[in-house]
C-alpha cells in the first residue's frame, strides 16, 4: 500500500523538488539512517537523507542517498545559482567551488564550539558566547519587529557588522596563543576558517544567521529512527524521503497531512500531469 501510494505521488515529489530548487536561498543538511541491505547479511547499511529547505516559501525536500559523498547533492544542486546555507561540511564547499552558487555558513554551529569550550577555558568561551549572543539578540529584535528585507539589512549593517568585526579581531588574537587541539582553539579555527561564509548573512535581508530552519525539518527523522529503527531497503528509504518531503511541507503550512494525502489520492489519477503542481500542499491550502 505504501509503495503503491508513493508510486502515485512520485510526480508530486518531482514537482516539489523543482519548486524547492527554484528558490534563490536554500538550507541544506544531512542525517543518517540505518537501512537493511540484502548484500550485507547480519548488519545494516548507513544511508543518508539529504535535506533541502526553502525557508522563503516554507518547503522541504528529502533525498535519500546510500552515502555521504558529493555525488548525491551535486546532482540535486546542479544548476542552482542562489545562496546555499550549510553547517560547514566540506562536501558542500567542493560543490560550491564548481558552481555559481554562494555558500554561507551557520552561527549556531560556531556558537556550539564555544559552548563546548566552557569547561576548559571558561573566560574566553564566555566572551565568545557573549558576542555571538549579541548577534542573536539583534535577530530576535528583527523577528519581533517584523522588519522588511531592506530594514533587516540596514539593522544588521548598523549593529551586527561592528560586533562581527570585534569578534574577528578577538578570535584572531586568541588563536595565536591557543593550543590548536584545545576546545577553544577549535572554536577559533572553526569560525576563522569559515569567516567569509559566516558574515554573508549581513549582506542580504532574506538570509538567516544560522541553519536551524533545515535542522528543525530533520527532527521528525530523529523521532522516526527511535520508532521504526531502520528502513527495510534502499527503495523503502527513498519512499520515506518522498513522504517526509510532502508531509513535512504540509506541516510547515499548518495543513493536516492525513487529510491532504487523502484528498490528493482521490484527485491525482484524473489530474492533468502538466498541472500536477496544483496539488502540492503550498497550492492546496484551504
Amino acid at each position: 500500500w505504501v509503495a503503491g501510494t508513493c508510486t502515485l505521488i512520485t510526480p508530486l515529489y518531482e514537482a516539489l523538488k523543482k519548486r524547492v530548487l527554484q528558490s534563490p536561498y536554500l538550507h541544506a543538511d544531512e542525517t543518517p539512517l540505518k537501512v537493511l541491505d540484502k548484500d550485507k547479511k547480519g548488519s545494516s547499511h548507513r544511508g543518508y537523507y539529504w535535506v533541502y529547505h526553502n525557508s522563503l516559501d516554507d518547503l522541504v525536500f528529502f533525498d535519500y542517498q546510500q552515502g555521504r559523498g558529493r555525488e548525491g547533492p551535486k546532482q540535486i544542486l546542479e544548476g542552482f545559482t542562489g545562496y546555499l546555507q550549510t553547517d560547514g561540511y566540506n562536501v558542500y564547499n567542493s560543490i560550491a567551488e564548481d558552481s555559481a552558487m554562494t555558500l554561507l555558513h551557520c552561527w549556531a554551529h560556531g556558537r556550539r564550539y564555544f559552548y563546548d569550550a566552557q569547561n576548559s577555558d571558561p573566560e574566553q568561551a564566555k566572551h565568545g558566547l557573549s558576542l555571538i549572543g549579541k548577534l542573536y539578540e539583534i535577530e530576535r529584535q528583527i523577528k519581533e519587529e517584523k522588519l522588511s528585507v531592506e530594514k533587516i539589512q540596514e539593522r544588521r549593517n548598523k549593529e551586527a557588522v561592528p560586533i562581527l568585526e570585534e569578534l574577528k579581531t578577538w578570535m584572531t588574537e586568541g588563536y595565536l596563543h591557543a593550543r590548536p587541539k584545545s576546545p577553544i582553539g577549535k572554536a577559533f579555527a572553526y569560525c576563522l576558517e569559515r569567516w567569509n561564509q559566516l558574515i554573508i548573512y549581513t549582506t542580504d535581508g532574506r538570509l538567516n544567521v544560522d541553519n536551524n530552519a533545515v535542522e528543525n525539518s530533520i527532527r521528525p527523522v530523529a523521532i522516526g529512527r527511535k520508532n521504526y529503527l531502520f528502513a527495510g531497503s534502499h527503495e523503502a528509504a527513498q519512499r520515506s524521503a518522498m513522504l517526509y518531503s510532502l508531509l513535512g511541507t504540509c506541516k510547515l503550512h499548518g495543513i493536516n497531512p492525513a487529510q491532504w494525502l487523502r484528498d490528493t489520492l482521490e484527485k491525482i489519477n484524473d489530474h492533468p500531469i502538466n498541472r500536477i503542481h496544483e496539488l502540492l500542499p503550498i497550492n492546496n491550502q484551504q
